[in-house]
C-alpha cells in the first residue's frame, strides 16, 4: 500500500508534536522516493536517461539528498561534506540543455550502492537534526528548520518528476511491486462513454495567497486579487477518448492549430500523438508508470501545454465556441464556486491526492465537486493554464 503524509502546519500549536510531524513527513518522503526507484530491475536501468534534456535515472536519485547537505552548509547548519564528489557531481542539472553539462562524457557516475549508502548517512544526519535542533512556532524563513521543509518539499517534488522519466522508461527495465500499484482496475469493456459538457460559473472575486500555515517557496507568497467575469467551464477533465477525436482529425499534422511555440515543437519531436500512447494494429496503448495496456479511454489524457493549446484550437472550430485553456485566477474562481474542501490525511477520498488511491490518474467522473458535479477541480493530474508563472505583488525573494 502507498503510504504518505501532507505538509505539516507550522504557524502555531505544540513544538514538540510539530517536531513529530517534521520527522514523519521528512522519513515518509524519503522513504518514498526510494521506494519509487525500487521499480527499476537492474543496476543498468538506473544509468539510462529517457529523456535527452535530462540527466540518467542514477543522477535525480542522488540530486535530492545531495540537496539537503548542501543547503544545510550554505545555511552553515554544518560545516562538512558528506561526499564532496557525490556533492558537486548530483548538486545541479534539472533544466540543461545538451550543448551544457548534459555532455555524458563530463560525467563518471557513481555506482548505484554508492548513492544509496550516500542516501543513508543523509538520512541519518538530517534525522539527529530533527531531533535536535532548536524548534519554536512560527518555523520562519531564517529558522534553521526552513532548510529542512526545503529539502523535504524539493524531494517530494522529484518523487513527480522522476516518475514522469520513468514512465518514459522502456519497460524491460521495470518491474511491478506492490508499492506503486494503479488507482484504477483496467477494464476497457466496462468503460464508460463520459460526455462533456460546458457549465456556467458565475463572477466573482479571487485572491491568491498562500498565507504562512505550511512552509512555501518564495514565489508563492506576496498577495493577488483579480475580478473574474462570468465564463463557463467543462464538467470534466479532456479525457483520452476526447482527445482522440483531435488525432484522428490529424490534429498533429495540421499546423493551424498551433500556436508558433507549438509548431516549432512539432517540426522538432515530430510528435503524431500524446507521449504517452502508442499505437498497435488494431488498438491504441496507455503508458502508466510501470506497464503497456489498452487504453483506458476514460482517464485524463497527459498532455504538455502546446498540446492543450492546439486541441483548444481545434475544438473552438469545430463547435463555433470561443474555447480556451483558462485563466489561473479562472481556476481559483471555478474552486471558491464549488466550495473545496478537502481533507489532506493520507486516508483522503474526495479527490485523487496525497497518493491516497494509487499511483495513477482514475476516470475523469470519479471525483466531483459542487452542485453541477465537476469533475477533478482538484487532483488527478496538474492543470494547463493561460497564466504565466510570475511572482505576486508583495514577493520578497
Amino acid at each position: 500500500m502507498l503510504e504518505t503524509t501532507h505538509t505539516p502546519t507550522i504557524h502555531a500549536g505544540d513544538a514538540e508534536k510539530t517536531r513529530t510531524a517534521i520527522k514523519d513527513h521528512f522519513t515518509s518522503g524519503f522513504e518514498r522516493f526510494e521506494s519509487l526507484h525500487q521499480i527499476l530491475n537492474s543496476d543498468q536501468a538506473y544509468f539510462q536517461q529517457p529523456e535527452p534534456l535530462r540527466h540518467p535515472i542514477i543522477f535525480y536519485l542522488g540530486h535530492t539528498a545531495v540537496f539537503f547537505a548542501n543547503k544545510l552548509k550554505v545555511s552553515k547548519i554544518i560545516d562538512h561534506s558528506i561526499d564532496a564528489n557525490i556533492e558537486s557531481m548530483m548538486a545541479i542539472g534539472v533544466d540543461e540543455m545538451s550543448w551544457d553539462d548534459l555532455n555524458q562524457v563530463n560525467y563518471n557516475w557513481p555506482k548505484v550502492d554508492e548513492v544509496y549508502a550516500y542516501r543513508a548517512k543523509v538520512k541519518a544526519l538530517v534525522l539527529e537534526l530533527i531531533d535536535s535542533l532548536p524548534l519554536s512556532l512560527p518555523i520562519k524563513w531564517e529558522d534553521p528548520f526552513w532548510i529542512i521543509l526545503m529539502g523535504i518539499e524539493h524531494e517530494r517534488i522529484h518523487l513527480e518528476t522522476s516518475s514522469v522519466l520513468i514512465r518514459q522508461l522502456e519497460t524491460k527495465y521495470i518491474k511491478q511491486t506492490e508499492q506503486w500499484p494503479l488507482a484504477y482496475q483496467p477494464n476497457n469493456s466496462a468503460q464508460k462513454d463520459i460526455k462533456n459538457k460546458l457549465i456556467h460559473v458565475p463572477a466573482t472575486t479571487v485572491s491568491q495567497n498562500k498565507g504562512q500555515d505550511t512552509y512555501g517557496w518564495d514565489n508563492e507568497y506576496g498577495e493577488l486579487t483579480s475580478d473574474v467575469q462570468a465564463f463557463k467551464a467543462s464538467q470534466y477533465l479532456v479525457s483520452n477518448a476526447e482527445f482522440l477525436q483531435f488525432v484522428e482529425d490529424g490534429g498533429y499534422q495540421d499546423t493551424q492549430w498551433w500556436c508558433e511555440e507549438g509548431s516549432a515543437w512539432l517540426a522538432y519531436t515530430n510528435a503524431q500523438k500524446p507521449t504517452f500512447w502508442r499505437k498497435m494494429t488494431d488498438r491504441w496503448q496507455y503508458r502508466s508508470l510501470t506497464q503497456w495496456q489498452d487504453m483506458p479511454w476514460d482517464l485524463p489524457v497527459d498532455v504538455n501545454y502546446l498540446e492543450a493549446k492546439a486541441f483548444c484550437h481545434w475544438l473552438a472550430a469545430r463547435t463555433s465556441q470561443p474555447i480556451r485553456l483558462p485563466s489561473e485566477a479562472e481556476w481559483y474562481a471555478l474552486v471558491q464556486h464549488v466550495g473545496i474542501k478537502v481533507d489532506e490525511s493520507p486516508e483522503a477520498k474526495s479527490a485523487n491526492l496525497h497518493l491516497a488511491h494509487g499511483a495513477s490518474a482514475v476516470p475523469v467522473d470519479q471525483f466531483q465537486f459542487g452542485k453541477e458535479q465537476f469533475g477533478d477541480v482538484i487532483g488527478n493530474v496538474w492543470q494547463w493554464t493561460e497564466t504565466a508563472i510570475d511572482a505576486l505583488p508583495g514577493f520578497k525573494v
